[in-house]
């Protein structure tokens, strides 16, 4: 099984990154962990193959996280997909998803796709089975708007996978990374404590208690990109694979 970040940048694109997006696949596996407004040309340029994917976990409403949903579903729709295609993600997305093929592309979310698309909620702590894919969403803090927020613990193939989405620093974020064999986290800053962003100063101080086997560091902003040389974590880049 492995990892590849097809974008790890935030918002704004800092350094040049893509917007977040990962791709998963395995002997059984084969989806992605959100889908920001850059997913589509960036995949593309990866040469992952879109019709491949059977799940897309959305972890929260921010364009630079579920903006290239409709990107993926037109070029879908275009490309003649027939292999069905479930998209996940917090209360709301039932609703959210048909609003931003609405305003990126007007009557596109009327039209009915040739294949088989489900869109399904996902509720904290409570574990959802996709296949070979079991996952756990937890509740993570990042604003008021945009959200629900989740974090998403990923059991597939022997392996966990743990994703802190945006947030600050939760209690929640030690069940949903303890022991993972992956940690992504954010690490937006690298000491500047702020509402809704995780520092790594702040993480630093609990990695003791979450023991994850492997941790990469992602969507990370100016500050901490200008100090990639002198940091001790791994830090993630647009095109970075992991084997797990």
């Amino acid at each position: 099984m492995r990892l590849q970040f097809v974008g790890c940048g935030d918002a704004f694109g800092s350094g040049g990154r893509l917007n977040t997006c990962f791709h998963v696949a395995g002997d059984r596996i084969n989806f992605l962990i959100d889908c920001g407004a850059s997913s589509l040309p960036a995949l593309k340029r990866l040469g992952i193959s879109r019709d491949d994917i059977d799940l897309i976990l959305i972890t929260h409403f921010h364009g630079d996280h579920f903006a290239g949903l409709p990107f993926l579903l037109l070029d879908a729709q275009f490309s003649r997909r027939t292999r069905p295609l479930v998209i996940a993600g917090p209360e709301g997305i039932e609703q959210k998803l048909p609003q931003l093929m609405e305003a990126l592309f007007e009557h596109s979310s009327k039209t009915k796709p040739k294949f088989d698309l489900s869109v399904l909620t996902l509720k904290p702590e409570e574990t959802r089975s996709f296949g070979a894919v079991n996952v756990t969403p937890y509740p993570v803090v990042h604003g008021e708007s945009g959200g629900p927020f989740l974090g998403y613990r990923i059991e597939a193939e022997g392996r966990v996978i743990a994703y802190s989405a945006d947030t600050e620093w939760t209690e929640t974020l030690i069940p949903l990374a303890r022991e993972a064999d992956l940690f992504i986290a954010e690490a937006y800053y690298y000491d500047k404590v702020v509402k809704n962003h995780l520092s790594l100063t702040t993480l630093q101080t609990h990695l003791a208690e979450i023991k994850p086997k492997r941790l990469v560091l992602t969507h990370m902003s100016d500050d901490m990109l200008g100090r990639l040389d002198t940091l001790q974590h791994t830090t993630a880049h647009d095109g970075m694979i992991v084997e797990l």
